[in-house]
């Protein structure tokens, strides 16, 4: 959304730039009053370090949780009038919600506000709200996690089980909570925005939330005009299409399917997220080599985002691998561990459109992957399984669990290897690639020895047992394997008199 806003933004003449920090404020006398007022703003692109002035008549600080940053740097003396409140969300399997059901309660057990949606084929559930310091990288916290999950749990079926090893996905958002500076109530904090004009002429717009930006843009305007006596038409922004709107349609998605050969969820995806955009994206899609789709190699299976809204992405000024999986498509909001997955083809896309050498390309895997370990909640995930956590199942599951270890350790040496895992698949004529196989056993492989020990294989299992972990492809591939082993018995041939 605020993508389409920019772009629609800048259709219309707007100067947009993203990665722009702005450094201090520009002042200059006005000669009728000899007051100082605000005429600029001293910027640094944040990818280069480059610094420049741009000069204005008007300068309005619309910058959400760092309002006070900005007005501190137009009057140090200037009250705070923004309360950042952290809200946490997490994604969980599209099974724990209906299709097109979703609940909201808005007294939940210690007063908060929680919702329960489907999206993007997803479960999305939240929030927190809390007091929170300003900053670039907010992180959601395991009690925030478990918070929602016990919430949650209220409103599901007894015969459901919520596991904390669903949660997919996890972050913190910043809310912009003001008090308005000119009410004789300081203390009242409000969700609607707020215009606040200093004594230098800056204009600064905050609260407000996302659906109501085109109100909360008018009202700034209007006071910029009135404060600045700017020259100004009447707004022309009421049922304006943002970008992509304009000739969109809800069967738009078949000419893409009909016209490139696109998959109809690869279409409908293309169709939703770009409006009559989509067509241009389409034109950039790869071919397969399939017979069907003929064009639009996905970024990872399960989901509809494919290579070519990566070119795509950078058209629409995308700079970084977590602009991408973040800001130009949902993967890092809809998976972490699908994102990461993911990653290694993004940034060779990317250094190939932005010619980036290999020290760029491994920077900005790095710190792509530090984005969802920390901000995406990746953290919080991995630690539900690490080389401390505790075993506590029964005896019998504990017997159990051996012998279907023993399964794989033929010759008792404590461990498996790659080479056993491969040894059993054959025999139950399964085939998997090696690179495949070393992913599924380095998820549960916790002291990273290239061998995933008896005592880590039941740690996986306790884990699972507790809910802390699912999914887990090692402990599936080894059930589904023991399944196949005991079905193997001679068929009798006695009554067709040995044949």
């Amino acid at each position: 959304m605020n993508l389409a806003i920019a772009l629609t933004a800048a259709r219309y003449g707007a100067a947009t730039a993203n990665y722009m920090e702005v450094v201090n404020l520009l002042k200059k006398k006005d000669p009728q009053t000899g007051l100082e007022r605000v005429s600029g703003a001293r910027c640094r692109d944040v990818l280069t370090g480059q610094e420049f002035d741009v000069r204005a008549k008007c300068v309005i600080n619309a910058t959400g949780p760092f309002t006070d940053t900005v007005r501190k740097m137009d009057d140090k003396n200037a009250a705070a009038i923004c309360q950042p409140s952290a809200g946490v969300h997490i994604v969980m399997p599209g099974y724990y919600s209906p299709e097109s059901m979703g609940l909201l309660d808005p007294a939940t057990s210690d007063g908060r506000v929680i919702f329960f949606l489907p999206w993007q084929k997803m479960t999305i559930a939240g929030t927190t709200d809390t007091p929170t310091d300003v900053t670039h990288h907010p992180i959601p916290s395991e009690e925030d996690i478990n918070f929602i999950l016990n919430e949650v749990r209220n409103y599901l079926s007894c015969d459901v089980e919520v596991r904390r090893g669903d949660v997919l996905a996890a972050w913190s958002g910043i809310r912009p909570l003001v008090t308005d500076p000119k009410s004789a109530d300081t203390q009242s904090i409000s969700r609607n925005h707020v215009v606040d004009v200093s004594e230098s002429g800056l204009i600064t717009i905050a609260g407000g939330k996302w659906t109501t930006y085109r109100s909360m843009a008018e009202d700034t305007i209007n006071a910029a005009i009135k404060t600045h006596k700017l020259k100004a038409g009447p707004s022309r922004t009421v049922g304006l299409y943002l970008q992509g709107g304009k000739d969109w349609s809800p069967t738009l998605y078949i000419r893409l399917v009909q016209d490139y050969g696109l998959e109809s969820e690869v279409a409908q995806h293309l169709a939703a997220t770009y409006g009559d955009k989509a067509f241009e994206v389409a034109k950039m899609a790869s071919v397969t080599g399939k017979r069907w789709p003929i064009v639009g190699v996905r970024l990872v299976s399960e989901f509809p985002y494919i290579e070519a809204e990566v070119k795509y992405g950078i058209k629409e000024y995308a700079c970084t691998a977590v602009d991408i999986i973040s800001r130009r498509t949902r993967l890092a909001f809809l998976n972490v561990q699908a994102a990461e997955e993911a990653l290694p083809r993004i940034v060779e896309l990317m250094g190939r459109e932005l010619n980036w050498d290999d020290y760029r390309k491994e920077e900005e895997l790095e710190t792509a992957r530090k984005f969802l370990y920390y901000e995406m909640g990746y953290k919080s995930r991995s630690e539900q399984l690490t080389d401390r956590s505790e075993i506590s199942l029964l005896p019998s599951d504990i017997d159990r669990y051996k012998k279907r270890f023993h399964k794989f350790d033929a010759d008792q040496k404590g461990f498996i290897t790659i080479v056993d895992v491969q040894r059993v698949l054959e025999s139950i004529n399964v085939q998997m690639d090696e690179n495949t196989l070393h992913e599924i056993l380095n998820e549960v492989d916790l002291n990273k020895n290239g061998q995933v020990e008896l005592n880590e294989f039941l740690q996986l299992m306790s884990a699972i047992q507790k809910g802390r972990v699912s999914g887990s492809r090692l402990a599936i591939l080894m059930k589904t394997a023991e399944e196949n082993l005991d079905r193997r018995v001679p068929i009798p041939v006695d009554r067709s008199c040995g044949g």
